[in-house]
């Protein structure tokens, strides 16, 4: 299109299934012997009328396509659309990120990590919060506008003979990738920095043969592409770890990491696992994020800055250390740490919009773009850590085809009075259906109804406002990344 310090799924792996040690016992394992701001990047629309003329009418020629949510399952187009262009995505290194929750925060991580070492990085994230640059990023930041229109109009002609040659068009997410790859050869690019649209096997991203395969944690969603369980989803999402790779594993429900492991032995990769080979050795609350001390693949990093709320954000971080390290051969070839002063400046610069995302004061206003339960659950989590709201109201817009009443669910312990409504996607799900969800999940006395988004932000606002006894109420705006967009303009952080 996002885990706990101390037992690893691996661990209970083993103790539940005495099959998964002889999995584990054929896959080399990463262990190293030594060692016991990025920028708001939310762009807004260019400012020279002509050039905004021009990226409306490339969003327009995109909108025409499939979306997103509409999938033929085939790298077929993709790979026939790379031949002509001469196959881009094979002239930097890449990494390449899968998993349910916290893809892009990883990405973005990973993406400050590498800048930090001077290495020159493209990187391909989706969906996007406010603009559709946002998806294709040089050097840590949005791709300008007129570039982005220049890669569209030199890759057309390709594109429409590609799209002659198949039974389906290449799709907007296809053409999109294809732009990103053909970006950053043109940069060029030292390393690329990837995420999957969805799944693995078949996303439009998998024509790459990424030296590091990051999955982050795996829950329930797209289930009626993706599969029912956890190991169903696996399944898909290993097509991503190709021969010889290194897989940097964050922690998983077990039937999900079993299906990792085996694949991770079919095709001969090197697996590091969250909680035993890297991890979280200690976190606290900080102003303004937390500070961790993580343990990487080759020793013990300290004290550092995380500008990001959650303890989900510190398993991204130490997910995205081993990545990089991985990258750079150490576990492997190398047995040090990294330069510790430059992993924390990196770390200390980074940003992820929309994701626990403070943007108003006076009351609080927070924004995060948890859109499934497992993400609700981190956010709930990380909110009711990181600030001490004595009164929360939620702004819930969310989307059809999720699990809404889930993500209501883990929701409603932390949420006073919850406002729904509806934001301007097609795949927005009826105010009035979700309000009757949730009715039965928060009771008919705590939900209120508005239907347009600007008006929901009001009445939250206002109600966190409503009694002096509660100064210290917020508000959290969340159920969709375009409801966190829309929202995020509105209140004028566009």
């Amino acid at each position: 299109m996002a885990d706990t310090d101390e037992t690893s799924p691996a661990d209970a792996a083993r103790d539940r299934d005495p099959d998964l040690a002889v999995i584990e016992a054929g896959s080399r394992t990463l262990r190293a012997q030594a060692g016991s701001p990025q920028g708001d990047a939310v762009p807004a629309r260019p400012a020279d009328p002509e050039v905004d003329k021009a990226l409306r009418a490339v969003e327009q020629e995109l909108a025409g396509r499939w979306g997103e949510t509409k999938l033929e399952p085939s790298v077929s187009r993709i790979a026939a659309l790379m031949d002509v262009l001469g196959e881009p995505q094979r002239a930097y290194p890449s990494i390449h990120i899968t998993g349910t929750n916290g893809k892009t925060s990883t990405a973005r991580m990973i993406e400050a990590l590498l800048s930090a070492f001077d290495l020159r990085t493209g990187r391909y994230t989706s969906p996007h919060v406010q603009s559709i640059t946002e998806r294709i990023s040089l050097d840590g930041t949005p791709i300008e506008a007129e570039r982005f229109i220049e890669t569209y109009n030199d890759i057309k002609p390709y594109i429409e003979m590609v799209d002659s040659s198949q039974d389906f068009r290449l799709s907007f997410f296809e053409v999109l990738t294809g732009m990103a790859y053909a970006a950053f050869a043109d940069a060029p690019v030292d390393v690329a920095v990837v995420e999957v649209g969805m799944g693995g096997s078949w996303d439009a991203t998998n024509v790459i043969d990424a030296s590091v395969a990051v999955v982050t944690p795996i829950d329930l969603d797209h289930t009626d592409r993706l599969g029912s369980t956890p190991a169903e989803i696996a399944v898909e999402k290993a097509g991503i770890i190709k021969q010889g790779a290194t897989v940097i594993l964050a922690q998983q429900p077990v039937d999900a990491a079993q299906v990792m492991l085996k694949k991770a032995v079919e095709v001969d990769t090197t697996v590091a696992r969250e909680g035993m080979e890297f991890g979280v050795v200690a976190r606290e609350v900080a102003v303004g994020g937390q500070l961790v001390t993580l343990r990487g693949l080759g020793g013990e990093y300290e004290e550092i800055f995380l500008p990001l709320y959650g303890a989900h954000q510190a398993h991204n971080a130490a997910v995205a250390l081993a990545a990089v390290e991985a990258f750079f051969g150490v576990g492997a070839e190398q047995t040090r740490t990294l330069d510790m002063d430059v992993i924390r400046k990196a770390f200390a610069s980074v940003a992820s919009p929309g994701r626990l995302e403070v943007v108003r004061r006076s009351p609080t206003v927070v924004l995060d773009a948890a859109h499934n339960p497992a993400g609700a659950r981190a956010s709930a989590a990380g909110i009711t850590e990181s600030f001490g709201f004595s009164r929360l109201i939620g702004v819930v817009g969310a989307s059809a085809e999720k699990d809404v009443r889930g993500l209501l669910e883990a929701f409603e312990p932390i949420f006073a009075e919850v406002v729904v409504t509806q934001n301007s996607s097609q795949r927005a799900m009826d105010v009035d259906e979700l309000a009757a969800v949730a009715v039965e999940v928060f009771g008919d006395d705590r939900v209120v109804v508005e239907p347009r988004l600007d008006d929901a932000l009001e009445a939250a606002i206002t109600l966190a406002e409503e009694e002096s006894e509660f100064a210290g109420a917020g508000v959290l705006v969340t159920g969709s990344v375009i409801t966190v967009g829309e929202a995020r303009l509105l209140l004028g952080r566009g």
